[in-house]
């Protein structure tokens, strides 16, 4: 026969920790501390197979709940020479909900239920304290209306304000018994009207209308809302916790609190919270007082007055000082209690594993491993990958006031603040003048690469999470909001509009690119700090994981941020960001502009000194780690002029007429540009560009290890193939590249040729592909377009509902799709490596740096990872996770 009722208390319980699934996280841990000897008030847990049967019989309960219920009670009243409903010794109980997972908005607690018209009277007398009892009364009235029978708090406030003013009282203490009895017969008849029917005067009919209202708000709007945002299932139901009541407001004795072994801010060890004398629990919170701290340390600290837990009662300090130490031991991890000293008797209410910041949680795990109470591998295991980002970017202070004008998507983490410029020009030139700035465009494109790197950050009205602006904020390391679709961009009149504010060109703003939040004015920062625990706890991941982590870098400062992060080499070089810059794109466009391919010769000659000094500088900081280099990818026409100034500057630059250069414009105008003339395509039309470019790599490859003495072994990649025919065509143009530059040089080196995975068809023929190819790098951000016919920019407009419904579980464009994209990088590893056993597989897409994506890579059998400079200890993190076998 099921169970439904689970007792404990008396340093005995029916369950453990281990019975969270059943028990709830909550009713588990009582039951635990009550195993441990610990003082706890005894109760009993309703378990969260009862919330199932509740909701799959028509919201009805077992047959046999009620019984197990009443004798959980007696077996409580037994334990505290009490009885429930008694009029003389009346039992009076908490109760509280508690799932398996932490819970926010779930239902609030009820204190002091079972009181009365009658048993107020017994609890008077039993105190020896008429003020205690009525002021307990009017709580449980004003809660249980509230939380049970849906009477708005602010109702029963306002008639306990309009009774202070009317009577001179500035606090709560001030009222005395006969004036909370007055009150009480002021709730009770707002309950009447607001209710309907009177108070419930029978314990037996408010325990019952508390256990439903606890099963009821598993469904209520912000506890599913909450549970689809952190993937939790309907399923798993919530516990009902009902345990005897202790009481923090029985005078200067007593006192209600909440403690942490640890500082959740810090990771400190030592005695970290606050307590409140003669008060209950709802007190701490709820801000009426200010709360008080606990050890003598902190109260200075804070330049407090008001006396600490440490003197003021001494000997409960002394108790809980004890007990934390058993709950840490035991736990092996920082615990946040919960408890009430009840004329000096310390009774434990709560505990759970506490909530703490990235940097406390890094601190707590590598201590905690360094006092032998976890492993090093259970230190790796205890951080969040993702929550590293709050560590290696400057975020707002917690305490900073934010006046929100919008939100978009949280595209790249950090913040920002700084002036409002429009376009990439004006952010060089706040750069130049040493004002800060932040780039504010409808979208970005390659032509705005200068303009990023001068600002300090990034806001757009469109784009997702894997848009132009997203992806290249993530590598420069600067914070990012994409995606704001409520905010409207006047270029010409050099304004943004969003909610009624209109803010011009030169004001201020925040960007908060880990909220996607858009802030008016300059808000207070706080700066990363890398303390030495990170390096070690980095350092035992390291150790452990199986796959390498390589960055995707385009420039001397990406390169050399990602090799402080601990990047192990480059898995991706986007040469085309190089084109842009200085004299550069001069050339680029002569080269375009050509009419054949002498003309287009001619131009390359003059990029290839750039490009060759580009690819010294990556070969030199990488030192002999390797660098994948993909060949030129974007469609020509991204380089071309698009405005008319643009045009009268190429005019100038180049001496090609306006004609010709609108002419070849509309030629190479494309309406599906993302799978038209690009990658290999250009190669094999223009076979010139990807010949400079080689020669290029492999001349800088001479040269820096020359340099450096360190041998160079570039791995050159060939983009967007989806067959081994035009694979082999633009290999054989590096190949001859290759020995062109051994016979002028006199210098061998080794090299790779390999090919960029990211079309559906490339991965079905792979085993083709390898029988020339070197390396399979895997560009899962055109992949996840091309295998789910979703554009990334302009996805945003619907993955949410896409999510919402279950459609898409996340936005694949963050984590990898493993059912679809997943399988096609399961084929083409498996194709690849049966025709080539050594051939080396990585992944280079946004995928790169997602702890799950990770996840899936090591499943697979991938070499590597590469991801964005700023997500390389994310990603070394994730790999040793996923080395020790964490799933998600």
């Amino acid at each position: 026969m099921t169970k439904w009722v689970y007792s404990f208390g008396d340093g005995k319980a029916e369950g453990q920790a281990s019975m969270r699934n059943l028990l709830g996280g909550k009713g588990a841990n009582l039951a635990e501390m009550s195993n441990l000897g610990l003082p706890v008030p005894p109760g009993f847990t309703i378990t969260t197979e009862v919330c199932t049967y509740y909701y799959q019989h028509g919201e009805t309960y077992p047959a046999e709940l009620a019984d197990e219920v009443k004798a959980a009670l007696e077996q409580v009243g037994g334990l505290t020479g009490r009885r429930f409903g008694d009029a003389d010794k009346p039992l009076l109980v908490s109760v509280r909900s508690g799932a398996r997972a932490s819970m926010p908005g779930m239902m609030d607690t009820v204190l002091n239920l079972g009181l009365n018209d009658e048993t107020v009277e017994a609890m008077a007398k039993d105190a020896d304290d008429e003020r205690f009892a009525y002021d307990s009364y009017r709580r449980f009235i004003t809660m249980y209306s509230n939380v049970v029978l849906g009477v708005e708090h602010h109702a029963f406030e306002e008639a306990l304000e309009h009774y202070k003013d009317g009577k001179g009282f500035s606090l709560d203490t001030d009222l005395k018994a006969d004036d909370w009895k007055h009150l009480i017969g002021v709730y009770k008849k707002i309950v009447r009207d607001e209710h309907g029917s009177d108070f419930p005067q029978k314990p037996e009919d408010q325990l019952w209308g508390a256990i439903g209202a606890v099963f009821d708000s598993w469904m209520i709007p912000r506890a599913k809302k909450y549970r689809e945002l952190n993937q939790i299932p309907e399923s798993w139901g919530t516990a009902v916790n009902v345990q005897a009541m202790v009481f923090g407001n029985m005078g200067d004795t007593s006192a209600t609190g909440v403690a942490f072994t640890r500082n959740p801010s810090t990771g400190e060890s030592a005695l970290y919270g606050e307590f409140l004398i003669n008060a209950q629990g709802e007190d701490v919170v709820a801000g009426i007082r200010t709360p008080q701290d606990i050890t003598e340390k902190a109260r200075i600290e804070a330049k407090s007055d008001k006396p600490s837990m440490e003197l003021a009662m001494p000997e409960s300090f002394s108790e809980l000082t004890r007990i934390y130490g058993v709950l840490e031991k035991h736990y092996r991890d920082m615990q946040d209690m919960e408890f009430t000293i009840e004329r000096g008797k310390l009774w434990m209410l709560q505990t759970r594993n506490g909530k703490r910041t990235a940097k406390a949680a890094l601190r707590i795990a590598v201590e905690l491993a360094g006092e032998g109470l976890i492993s090093k591998d259970e230190a790796i295991l205890r951080i969040e990958p993702g929550a590293l980002d709050q560590l290696l970017h400057p975020t707002i202070d917690p305490d900073a006031e934010r006046k929100v004008i919008a939100t978009g998507l949280p595209a790249s983490p950090g913040a920002a603040v700084g002036e409002i410029v429009f376009n990439s020009e004006a952010a060089e030139a706040a750069r130049k003048a040493e004002r800060k700035c932040i780039l504010v465009r409808i979208e970005t494109s390659p032509e705005d690469i200068h303009g990023m790197h001068a600002a300090e950050g990034i806001l757009t009205t469109r784009g997702g999470m894997t848009s132009h602006a997203a992806v290249v904020a993530r590598g420069m390391g600067k914070p990012c909001v994409s995606g704001v679709g409520s905010i409207r961009i006047d270029y010409k009149a050099q304004t943004l509009t969003v909610g009624g504010v209109t803010l011009k060109a030169g004001e201020v703003i925040t960007v908060d690119g880990s909220t996607g939040q858009v802030i008016q004015g300059e808000v207070k920062m706080l700066q990363p700090e890398l303390s030495g625990d990170f390096a070690a706890l980095m350092e035992w991941a390291d150790a452990v994981r199986t796959m390498k982590v390589r960055t995707n870098a385009d420039t001397p400062a990406d390169a050399r941020a990602a090799r402080k992060f601990g990047a192990e080499g480059i898995g991706l070089c986007r040469t085309e960001h190089m084109f842009f810059e200085g004299d550069r794109i001069v050339a680029v466009r002569e080269m375009i502009l050509a009419d054949d391919a002498e003309g287009r010769r001619a131009a390359l000659a003059k990029l290839l000194p750039y490009q060759r000094q580009d690819f010294v500088e990556l070969f030199t900081i990488m030192s002999g780690l390797p660098v994948t280099i993909r060949l030129l990818d974007p469609p020509l026409h991204e380089f071309l002029p698009h405005t008319d100034e643009e045009v009268q500057e190429v005019v100038a630059a180049t001496g090609v007429s306006e004609d010709k250069i609108r002419h070849r414009t509309r030629e190479l105008s494309e309406h599906n540009p993302m799978l038209g003339f690009r990658g290999c395509r250009l190669a094999i039309a223009f076979p010139e560009i990807a010949e400079m470019q080689a020669r290029a790599i492999f001349e800088a490859a001479v040269q820096a290890a020359k340099d450096t003495g360190a041998p160079v072994t570039p791995e050159v990649m060939v983009p967007l193939v989806f067959t081994r025919m035009e694979f082999d065509i633009v290999k054989a143009r590096i190949d001859c590249m290759a020995k062109a530059v051994t016979e002028e040089t006199g210098a061998s080196f080794e090299y790779q040729v390999g090919t960029m995975i990211e079309l559906p068809r490339a991965a079905l023929k792979a085993g083709e592909i390898a029988e020339t190819a070197e390396f399979f790098s895997f560009g899962t951000n055109d992949l996840t377009q091309t295998a789910l016919g979703i554009s990334r920019d302009d996805a945003a407009t619907f993955l949410g509902p896409y999510t919402q419904k279950g459609i898409l579980a996340v936005d694949p464009f963050v984590s990898i799709d493993r059912e679809g994209v997943g399988e096609l990088v399961k084929i083409a590893t498996e194709r690849g490596r049966a025709q080539r056993p050594n051939i080396k597989l990585g992944i280079c897409g946004e995928h790169g740096g997602d702890p799950s994506s990770i996840g899936f890579c090591q499943e697979v059998g991938l070499d590597y990872v590469s991801c964005s400079p700023f997500r390389v200890p994310i990603a070394r993190l994730a790999a040793a996770q996923s080395a020790l076998g964490k799933t998600e």
